[in-house]
């Protein structure tokens, strides 16, 4: 039998998978990172518009359609007030292949990557995919990622660190102070931060800061998608953003690998940029509401669990056996520990679903905790 990728064999099927595979049909998801919004509907009909005019059959360009780019860049001036040239932008299939090309395009064999732990599974599976070595850094109290730590973390060996805010699976939002250090780290130590903003527009408390906005170098690449901003996530459509040397080398990778993003999503994902933004203001709402649904529910029932301020993710801390009482009882959460070692002791809720469904959840969560303490 012919031997199978040292790469391959270095990554298994993500841990969150089993919890759902355990799981009833009639269960209360908890797990699934998706908004439970539909796609904003101007989005939709530039999609359908564009392919009855046949103008989505083709490939488009290798970076992407210039609207789309044009869309994203605007943007960017919009939200942050920078100016980024729409050649330095590649559209992707979803944010996962823009996480792909920023670490295939800056990571030698051998060389070093760190992350975040608890962080999102890509981080640690991609690093190996392109023959990296993941080095997780745990996190504070508050579940934020301290600059600090990920500096000491660095040696010559490191190429590239990876911040995520707001972070799956935690909720956590860096301040401005955070973000601004790890900016200077990226330009004093010349290493690569690969910034993943998916979650950029769903902060309750704060603001969202990137460090492109503060970094000296052009050490900063930036990793964006339209899935969690407009719940597009069937759509697949995402993008990066760095300097021109930098796309030119991400941009290598894409050629081979994707050619260009979907033509019909990206008609969709520029109709969305472009057109009204109401729901980024309603799905925000909401899931703060949520948000306080589930902090004052877990708190009824003894389960401590710092404060997410944005996307729509908590991560409480709880007892042993209480992923698997909670799945018994019909509601699916997932174990801190899918997401790194320093998760254990954990578990990721996601509160994208109705009000009504999480209330009873947390009902269910209470008894689960009860039955384990």
């Amino acid at each position: 039998m012919s031997r199978f990728a040292d790469r391959v064999e270095r990554i298994s099927i993500s841990g969150i998978r089993d919890v759902f595979e355990a799981a009833g049909d009639d269960a209360i998801n908890l797990g699934l990172g998706q908004p439970d919004f539909p796609t904003p509907e101007h989005a939709r009909q530039a999609a359908v518009d564009a392919i009855e005019a046949g103008k989505a059959d083709d490939y488009t360009e290798n970076k992407g359609r210039p609207a789309l780019r044009d869309a994203i860049t605007a943007k960017y001036e919009r939200d942050q007030g920078l100016d980024i040239d729409p050649d330095d932008v590649i559209a992707t299939s979803g944010g996962s292949e823009a996480l792909h090309l920023a670490l295939a395009a800056h990571v030698d064999a051998g060389e070093e990557v760190i992350i975040p732990d608890p962080g999102f599974v890509s981080y640690d599976a991609l690093t190996k995919l392109v023959g990296g070595d993941p080095m997780p850094v745990g996190l504070r109290e508050d579940l934020t990622l301290d600059p600090a730590a990920v500096e000491d973390a660095i040696t010559d060996d490191t190429a590239a660190f990876v911040i995520n805010s707001p972070a799956n699976p935690t909720g956590a939002v860096a301040d401005e102070a955070d973000i601004r250090e790890f900016a200077r780290i990226a330009d004093e130590h010349d290493v690569v931060c690969v910034s993943d903003e998916v979650y950029e527009y769903t902060v309750f408390e704060g603001e969202h800061h990137s460090p492109l906005e503060y970094a000296d170098s052009d050490n900063v690449v930036v990793v964006n998608s339209a899935s969690k901003l407009y719940s597009m996530t069937g759509w697949r459509l995402g993008w990066v953003t760095a300097s021109s040397d930098r796309i030119e080398r991400m941009l290598r990778v894409h050629q081979y690998t994707q050619a260009c993003a979907s033509a019909p999503a990206q008609f969709a994902a520029e109709a969305a940029l472009t057109g009204p933004q109401d729901v980024v203001s309603e799905m925000t709402d909401s899931f703060r509401r949520r948000r306080d649904i589930l902090l004052d529910g877990l708190s009824d029932h003894g389960i401590e669990c710092p404060t997410p301020q944005g996307a729509f993710y908590a991560m409480p801390r709880v007892p042993d056996g209480f992923v698997e009482e909670c799945l018994d009882r019909g509601v699916i959460v997932v174990p801190g520990d899918a997401f790194g070692e320093q998760g254990a002791g954990l578990a990721r809720i996601s509160y994208a679903t109705d009000e009504d469904a999480l209330r009873e959840a947390i009902e269910s969560m209470g008894e689960a905790a009860a039955a384990v303490r």
